[in-house]
């Protein structure tokens, strides 16, 4: 990945830039370690905003990558300090433009592998899975548990969604201190436009 280069962000469907290549969303409870992702895999540090409040991304903001697919980073979920009427407007609007956005090519789901299972991510997950949304999920932060711990969460998370959904999602393990991941979901996305074109 050499060239990367910020589009615009967006509030609206309308500010949305012009659907040209395909597009792969990240999104996620708040303080999953989602910008450290998109850094990781981008090359930049400073490319999403790494905050200790959660929560601070409140649009939708655009990158592309190589000039050949696009990186959406979508508004975390759970524990945005903002008002209900704020949180549901950003909400239909995630949801507006997952469900419209036509170069939309799939969507990772960033999991924390330190938590056991959530409510608020498998409700999510079932949103997606309702809506015959791709998927896939990243669990994010294994370096911050043993292996055995991360182990143990993915297994009941995967155990819980076998309980909604059939078949077994595509997953990665992320770090993004370690670099854990970022080849393989990288790959991933390379092979994914591939088979779209």
């Amino acid at each position: 990945m050499q060239k990367v280069t910020f589009l615009r962000s967006a509030e609206k469907l309308a500010d949305c830039p012009e659907a040209r290549q395909p597009e792969f969303a990240f999104i996620g409870r708040s303080n999953v370690g989602k910008s450290s992702l998109i850094n990781l895999l981008t090359n930049r540090k400073g490319l999403a905003r790494v905050s200790k409040t959660p929560g601070r991304t409140r649009e939708l903001n655009f990158f592309s990558i190589d000039d050949q697919w696009i990186l959406v980073d979508l508004p975390g979920y759970g524990y945005a300090k903002v008002s209900r009427k704020q949180q549901e407007r950003f909400n239909k609007f995630v949801s507006d433009y997952l469900l419209q956005r036509s170069s939309l090519f799939g969507v990772f789901l960033l999991v924390d592998s330190r938590h056991p299972p959530q409510k608020i991510d498998l409700e999510f997950l079932g949103w997606l899975i309702e809506s015959e949304l791709p998927f896939a999920l990243v669990f994010t932060k294994t370096d911050k548990s043993k292996a055995k711990v991360v182990q143990r969460n993915q297994a009941q998370f995967l155990e819980e969604l076998a309980k909604i959904s059939e078949g077994t999602p595509v997953t990665f393990l992320s770090s993004a201190m370690t670099g854990e991941g970022k080849a393989k979901i990288l790959a991933f996305i390379r092979k994914a436009i591939e088979r779209g074109s």
